[in-house]
């Protein structure tokens, strides 16, 4: 019974992660070809330039926030199962102890892994936004009040 709580926790978790991550990776992928091919000059207004270039930015900023939320909460999970299972064999065996903390563990490692890139990402695809924004200043004769 435990054996088959703890393989749905770890695939239930790292099945959401790998979701998340995918999710990210294709939100980004999306997002930097249509950036990249956005013509600024066939916007007349700079707030609608802007609203079209960060569609969606936010699915990758959610899930490299998230990420290692669902991360810790494998691992909380993991641990309370190890818990469990050694109060009810009354093992005291510090190896077997080890083993199932070292893999709650894993979680939290995938979280940041999926979290770390989705960050990165995130980040890239602003700074194109800002790149496409000060071209369309640049062609409109505006300036923008601050740059960052």
């Amino acid at each position: 019974m435990m054996e088959e709580i703890k393989e749905l926790i770890d695939y239930g978790i790292m099945g959401t992660l790998l979701f998340m991550s995918f999710v990210a990776l294709a939100v980004g992928i999306e997002r930097y070809l249509s950036i990249r091919s956005t013509k600024v000059e066939n916007f007349k207004s700079k707030a609608q330039l802007e609203k079209e270039l960060t569609k969606r930015l936010y699915i990758i900023a959610t899930v490299a926030s998230n990420a290692p939320y669902v991360g810790l909460l494998g691992t909380v999970l993991g641990i309370l199962l190890t818990f469990y299972i050694i109060g009810e064999k009354g093992i005291v065996n510090t190896k077997e102890i080890m083993v199932g903390l070292a893999l709650a563990l894993k979680a939290t490692a995938l979280g940041l892994i999926v979290a770390i890139p989705s960050t990165i990402l995130y980040n890239f695809l602003v700074r194109k936004v800002r790149e496409k924004l000060l071209d369309w200043e640049a062609i409109h004769g505006e300036c923008s009040s601050s740059h960052e």
